[in-house]
């Protein structure tokens, strides 16, 4: 009975143990840009620079590199912790697992990378661990942060450019192909009205439709089912959007959800499986 009772007493303590720990734990901030900083460490405008780089890296490259400065992560050890924020996160392009996360524990004096599977073969343990400590740690020690993790990622860029990585898509850059389809369509409505005005309604439906169509397959590679809508638009507009002597608008727009608009940051969906290196200054 004693025995048993020990038994109830040990298992009692340890699941209580663990659920200490797990409260205990530094909670994964959300992820909303590309350089996250906790600890007011860099000011607005060294954020805004680092931001503006990664971007036009992930713009140029694809991969994604990610920042988290942040107090501590104790009680939890470093290691541990960047396999949670690489599991929530998920830096890096689905299926390319290209990603690659900076993190500072500041008050801990310690940092790590955490490196996706895609890229295990251009940055594996000894060479996160020589970004680390040869190009990193030098400028932690001295007080520069900025200058410590700007050297470091420009170093992670210059060896991902060096992998033979699938391109990014043509709107990783920015809006560039949705802004031509939004000039295509106004486009197409002045040209509609004023084909309206010389040659009649139905006629300047069909002209601006099949012009529509063959300008947005040549300029813009436009899949069926946006040129579909393109040839839509622009047939209604000069076939019967003229009413009561004004242009009417239905009210629609564009926005994001992955569309046009703004919108904030995230991951791509990559995968990590523990490769990187920690380090301390």
């Amino acid at each position: 009975m004693n025995r048993l009772l020990r038994t109830r007493f040990a298992f009692g303590f340890l699941l209580a143990t663990l659920a200490l720990l797990a409260w205990a734990q530094v909670a994964v901030p959300d992820l909303s840009r590309r350089v996250t900083d906790l600890t007011a460490t860099l000011s607005a405008d060294q954020v805004a620079a680092l931001e503006s780089k990664l971007a036009a890296f992930e713009a140029q490259q694809g991969s994604q590199i990610a920042v988290l400065l942040l107090p501590t992560t104790q009680p939890e050890d470093i290691a541990q912790f960047g396999i949670r924020v690489a599991e929530q996160w998920k830096i890096g392009r689905e299926k390319i697992d290209d990603g690659v996360i900076l993190i500072v524990a500041k008050d801990d004096r310690k940092l790590r990378l955490e490196v996706g599977y895609g890229l295990e073969g251009a940055i594996p343990d000894a060479i996160a661990k020589r970004v680390i400590a040869e190009t990193i740690t030098p400028y932690f020690k001295a007080g520069d942060y900025y200058g410590g993790i700007d050297a470091g990622v420009q170093q992670l860029m210059r060896v991902i450019e060096g992998e033979p990585l699938p391109p990014p898509p043509r709107e990783a850059g920015g809006n560039g192909g949705d802004g031509a389809f939004v000039m295509l369509i106004v486009g197409g409505m002045i040209a509609g009205w004023l084909l309206s005005l010389l040659m009649g309604r139905p006629a300047a439906a069909g002209v601006a439709a099949l012009g529509s169509g063959a300008v947005g397959a040549m300029l813009l590679g436009l899949t069926p089912l946006l040129l579909f809508i393109a040839v839509f638009v622009f047939a209604g507009v000069a076939g019967g959007g003229r009413h009561g002597g004004g242009w009417t608008s239905g009210g629609g727009g564009f926005g994001r959800g992955g569309g046009f608009g703004g919108g904030s940051w995230g991951g791509g969906g990559g995968g990590f499986g523990g490769g990187g290196a920690s380090g301390s200054w």
